[in-house]
């Protein structure tokens, strides 16, 4: 996999609305950050991110239905096709993404699928190998949801560059 010359990040901010806590941390999409060399993508990526320390590797799509994560942050490398996704909750907006590109979800950001080709695949992996939750802004979740999204760390490394990677820079500044 070829890194481009450093790709700034696109940040997307959104505000809790209610159901999902989202985050005072931007949503970070790195546009065709990554492109292969005629290697397997996903290989390529799952190497990559776990280099970074992003770990707890899975290859599939993105669910259908809003929902969020509260023990982890969570990062989507696309490896092939195209998908809009609908970030944010209900009021958010719907990202375009293709093969090549990086999502960058803070823990409590809503995200889910509003459509994909049909080869539409990501990994996904979470910062320091973290197990990661499921919750889809039912009644009950916060204010624990909430308490658990508040204490977790910034990560350590970008999923692409490492220590010297955006991530930190953007994230730290909130």
């Amino acid at each position: 996999m070829v890194t481009r010359q450093l790709v700034q990040p696109e940040q997307f901010r959104f505000k809790d609305d209610g159901i999902f806590p989202n985050s005072v941390l931007p949503l970070l999409v790195y546009r065709h950050a990554l492109t292969a060399d005629g290697h397997d993508p996903a290989s390529l990526l799952e190497e990559r991110f776990a280099d970074n320390d992003w770990c707890n590797s899975w290859r599939n799509g993105v669910y259908s239905f809003a929902h969020y994560h509260s023990t982890t942050h969570e990062i989507l490398g696309v490896y092939c096709g195209a998908a809009t996704l609908k970030v944010g909750g209900e009021r958010g907006r719907n990202l375009d993404v293709q093969s090549g590109d990086v999502i960058v979800i803070p823990a409590g950001v809503a995200h889910q699928k509003l459509d994909a080709s049909p080869d539409f695949a990501v990994v996904g992996a979470y910062p320091d190998g973290r197990d990661w939750d499921l919750l889809r802004g039912r009644l009950g979740e916060r204010p624990e949801a909430d308490r658990k999204i508040a204490a977790l760390p910034i990560p350590d490394n970008d999923p692409i560059y490492g220590a010297e990677g955006p991530l930190r820079q953007v994230w730290e500044a909130i």
